[in-house]
């Protein structure tokens, strides 16, 4: 049993109680004879189901923002736009699936050849808390798209989210054992995984939960797609618009109260705008509303539990001790909920806990770079390698750094995001595998070559 609470009130939402050993063998089986009879559903047929569950997404809109803003403090707006971008993200792959897994034939000496993609099964999917509904329906969309079925453990802390997922999946028409929620520990979870109904397994999470699923996953030789952390650098070289970017620097770093794996989290800044780049976003930062996620003026909410609020103060105090200078914030607020001041921490650099490790909340750390080799080398210099933002009039020059960016995804000129359109995933410590696009829907499929002569 775990105990859930309200970030905003400090509020106890009520216990979950975890799946019996019964209760999770009898969820995969209904998993497994689910998959029997999804695969056999055309594409047609499967598109129409899934803009069904884009229809359910729409028509709950409010009620499914309150229940982020509830269970891990969502400000209202930002829940209103996950949930659309879930909606839409489910017509794209309605759209588009049947293209992106259409056979591809190939000349060969054989009468004739081709590959197809075929459905690999029940897809175990381990997601986070901070994008409750998207990152869940980035994975699922494609996945049962390809014909696989879906068995979520979301985390502890937004159990209605997975309820509410199942539901939507549900009244949209899909059948039973197409998608459903379990409630597991991790040692269940581990289980799950070594399960052989089990065929594969999707995470979104920690460096250390990362670790975990890939030996449970690679001991029983299942194919694993890991969407890990980020320290993701803002690079901001001499040409840029100071006064602007600036401001946008704020926004990329509070989206989601900063608790996101691409959210910009090391700005970059050349040394010759520097100062007036601190100015400009400290102002921005210190100017954004923090308060109840129910509250339409809230740009910052509560972060999403008290262990997550302590570990971001020790990593400012430690940088602060390290030689960071504290610009702004730095503290907890004092008031109920887990509120954290918008931070920015300037002189930052390697070997200090805002340069090395993530920071998952509103702190943003400043480090200054002499040229645009030098803005590389100190994006490079990181563990993880997700995304990675340059900001510049120079687009030539910009797209050749890009080049050279350890990361899975930069960004010219723009926030770093995912997008249907688009592969998402990273590299080094942020993982492996890739989401969404056509490299996302053939990650679960069985890439099969047919030869006929």
């Amino acid at each position: 049993m775990t105990d859930c609470i309200n970030p905003t009130t400090e509020e106890p939402l009520g216990p979950v109680e975890l799946f019996t050993s019964s209760q999770i063998e009898a969820a995969l089986l209904r998993s497994a004879e689910g998959f029997a009879r999804w695969r056999g559903v055309g594409m047609a047929e499967r598109g129409r189901l899934m803009k069904g569950a884009a229809g359910v997404l729409r028509r709950d809109r409010d009620q499914l923002s309150r229940l982020m803003a509830r269970e891990m403090g969502k400000p209202l707006a930002a829940g209103e736009q996950e949930v659309e971008k879930c909606a839409w993200t489910c017509d794209y792959f309605a759209d588009h699936a049947a293209g992106m897994l259409a056979r591809e034939a190939v000349a060969t000496e054989a009468s004739h050849s081709y590959v197809r993609y075929d459905p690999l099964g029940v897809v175990f999917a381990i997601m986070p808390w901070n994008f409750p509904l998207w990152q869940v329906f980035r994975f699922a969309a494609p996945a049962l798209m390809a014909g696989n079925v879906g068995l979520l453990k979301h985390a502890p802390n937004v159990p209605g989210c997975a309820r509410a997922i199942e539901r939507v999946f549900r009244e949209a028409g899909f059948g039973d054992g197409a998608f459903a929620s379990v409630f597991l520990s991790n040692e269940q979870a581990a289980e799950v995984i070594a399960n052989p109904i089990v065929k594969a397994v999707t995470l979104t999470g920690s460096e250390r939960a990362g670790r975990a699923v890939a030996a449970e996953a690679g001991a029983a030789l299942k194919k694993v797609v890991l969407e890990l952390g980020g320290s993701d650098p803002f690079i901001v070289l001499e040409d840029a618009d100071v006064q602007q970017v600036a401001r946008t620097a704020a926004t990329a770093r509070t989206i989601n109260g900063g608790q996101s794996c691409i959210a910009a989290k090391r700005f970059i800044v050349h040394e010759s705008i520097a100062e007036e780049f601190e100015y400009v976003m400290a102002g921005a930062m210190k100017a954004l509303k923090v308060g109840d996620p129910l509250d339409r003026a809230t740009a910052v909410g509560p972060m999403a539990r008290l262990d997550l609020l302590e570990n971001l103060d020790d990593q400012v105090r430690r940088s602060v001790a390290a030689g960071a200078r504290l610009v702004c914030g730095g503290k907890r607020i004092a008031q109920k909920g887990y509120f954290y001041e918008p931070t920015v921490l300037a002189d930052v650099g390697p070997g200090m806990a805002a340069f090395d490790e993530e920071t998952f909340g509103p702190v943003a750390a400043i480090v200054t770079c002499e040229s645009t080799d030098d803005a590389v080398r100190l994006a490079n210099a990181s563990r993880f390698g997700l995304g990675a933002s340059i900001w510049t009039a120079d687009i030539e020059r910009a797209e050749e750094m890009a080049g050279r960016i350890e990361a899975g995804c930069v960004f010219v000129n723009g926030i770093v995001k995912s997008d249907a359109r688009l592969p998402f995933g990273g590299v080094k410590q942020s993982g492996y595998g890739r989401e969404l696009s056509v490299a996302g829907i053939r990650e679960f499929v069985n890439v099969k070559t047919v030869w006929v002569k």
